[in-house]
């Protein structure tokens, strides 16, 4: 009765609903990526704990206690004294309506800085490694446009985007917004100790010392790209050094134009999976 009550207060169709005693950080993540989830609570996975989880998402909860309907932001959860929680309805600001019309989109589905985007052909791949899905969290630092992130997004991952540049913080925003996906957009250099632990990183032509600390949070998967040859082994042997299984290869695509074929700049892309 109290789930049903819930999924009748989100007024939104096809609200999924998760028992966060099969583990909070999936049921956090569906809360990050979806528009409405229902959550059932556990001992350790209640309102306080959703509500320290969704900080820097604009979202409101609805949890049923002791039998009555109380609706919180995020912030008032952590802080309130709950009696006997039993579920918790999580809304997002906006409807989110990821798109079916498949994957690896074509660039110009991206508001970009003069061609700075990733390139549908390497995005394929990134994706494919990264392994985004629905309860997972994806980090994409260095992340530019955004283009990564917001296809992440698109594939049900909740995402958080790292980056320095204001102006391309902006246009991750807009892209995002365009798409109908939640993206967290973090606008700093990487700091891995303020942010939730990921599954999975992206690290868009970062520097060493990025691939290094995004090696260093235990994600299980970790994808980079590179243009540049020197950056390759080291970027390879830090994620050796840190347990993972390392792979990748070098991606140099030619697309059809009215002449023939314009070849791009080749790129390399490691992936490591942790042993």
């Amino acid at each position: 009765m109290t789930v049903q009550r819930l999924l009748d207060a989100s007024g939104r169709s096809d609200v999924p609903v998760v028992d966060a005693a099969d583990g909070l950080r999936p049921a956090l993540n569906l809360c990050r990526a979806r528009s409405a989830v229902v959550v059932k609570t556990a001992p350790g996975a209640g309102p306080a704990e959703l509500g320290r989880g969704l900080s820097g998402w604009r979202r409101t909860l609805v949890v049923s206690d002791a039998d009555e309907l109380s609706t919180v932001d995020p912030a008032d959860a952590v802080v309130k004294r709950w009696t006997a929680p039993t579920a918790v309805l999580c809304l997002a600001d906006t409807e989110l309506r990821p798109g079916t019309e498949g994957w690896a989109l074509s660039d110009d589905a991206f508001a970009h800085r003069d061609g700075h985007v990733t390139s549908s052909e390497v995005r394929a791949l990134v994706l494919a490694r990264l392994a985004a899905r629905p309860g997972v969290l994806v980090w994409d630092v260095n992340a530019g446009s955004g283009a990564v992130a917001i296809e992440c997004a698109r594939l049900g991952a909740a995402v958080l985007a790292v980056e320095p540049d204001p102006v391309q913080c902006v246009r991750i925003i807009a892209n995002a917004s365009a798409h109908q996906v939640d993206v967290r957009v973090v606008e700093s250099e990487l700091r891995t100790d303020d942010l939730p632990k990921p599954d999975a990183v992206f690290v868009g032509g970062g520097s060493l010392a990025d691939v290094r600390a995004s090696a260093s949070v235990g994600a299980q998967r970790v994808v980079l790209t590179t243009a540049s040859v020197d950056r390759i082994v080291p970027a390879r042997d830090a994620l050796r050094d840190a347990g993972y299984d390392v792979d990748g290869c070098q991606l140099t695509a030619a697309r059809l134009v009215d002449e023939g074929f314009a070849a791009a700049a080749p790129v390399t892309v490691l992936w490591g999976t942790k042993k």
